[in-house]
């Protein structure tokens, strides 16, 4: 039982992992470290979709991370 949310979250920490480099794509290194954020830019269409599966991967990767350290 402990294998498969072990596999389980490998696997959704690889989603997270490309979910957030997709989001960074294009943005730019400076703009990510910090720096100009000249314009508000709201989320639309794909962005908004992919924005709101990141959140919702980073939360059952934290819920797998705690069923994980339950388990014997």
């Amino acid at each position: 039982m402990k294998n498969a949310f072990l596999i389980i979250q490998i696997i959704l920490s690889v989603t997270l992992v490309i979910l957030i480099l997709i989001q960074s794509k294009g943005v730019g290194l400076g703009s990510s470290w910090g720096g100009s954020g000249d314009f508000y830019k709201s989320r639309r269409g794909v962005e908004k979709v992919v924005f709101r599966f990141t959140i919702i991967i980073a939360g059952l990767f934290l819920i797998s991370s705690i069923v994980n350290l339950i388990l014997p």
